[in-house]
């Protein structure tokens, strides 16, 4: 039986957590609303293991998204990434949302937006899957795509390129390219968000 993966993503709306082996998804959840992912994402952990008769001590490594994305279910999904991966000494993987994006849109030059609130998007560009330039936040009516085919959750759902958050399958491929964080980069890991969280954004403003 060749390696298995904890797979956790909980950017968007909906979280999914999943197992991988042999380059491909075994078992797959949906988590539901952003406010339950907390309660169900270590319990839905555990019965995946269950059901593939599997000891926590037997994943290789988990894969999760970091971001950007929501801050409250990537705290949620990162935490619980840092905990199964310090209690079992597995490996730890951390997995950009938009390298995920990127690679389930299939296009060859892209460039990745999301909505980052407040007039503002997050925007990166990918070219056959890899980052060709930095993520960052500009305004929303500055936006230049240059020709790039623009993806992710920022595009109408039913339009081209509407991709509201990777599946597993996304971040098992993105996760593959990189390598496991060591002990010192996983303790420090956080969201890629580049910005407070809602209510911190709120405190600055007084």
């Amino acid at each position: 039986m060749g390696e298995t993966w904890l797979l956790i993503e909980t950017s968007g709306r909906v979280g999914r957590v999943g197992l991988a082996r042999d380059g491909a998804v075994i078992r797959a959840r949906e988590l539901g609303e952003t406010r339950r992912m907390a309660r169900d994402l270590a319990p839905t952990v555990g019965e995946l293991l269950r059901e593939e008769a599997l000891a926590p001590a037997a994943i290789h490594g988990v894969m999760a998204s970091i971001g950007p994305g929501s801050y409250t279910g990537l705290r949620v999904g990162i935490a619980t990434a840092k905990t199964f991966a310090y209690a079992t000494g597995c490996k730890l993987i951390a997995a950009p949302t938009f390298a995920a994006i990127a690679i389930q849109s299939a296009e060859r030059d892209a460039l990745v937006v999301a909505d980052a609130l407040q007039g503002l998007i997050y925007r990166q560009r990918y070219s056959d899957g890899l980052a060709a330039d930095e993520l960052r936040i500009e305004p929303a009516a500055e936006m230049n795509a240059a020709g790039a085919a623009i993806v992710g959750p920022w595009v109408k759902p039913g339009e081209p390129g509407h991709i509201p958050e990777p599946a597993l399958e996304s971040i098992l491929h993105a996760g593959l390219t990189l390598s496991p964080l060591d002990r010192d980069a996983m303790f420090a890991l956080e969201p890629l968000y580049l910005r407070g969280s809602s209510a911190e954004e709120k405190a600055k403003r007084g």
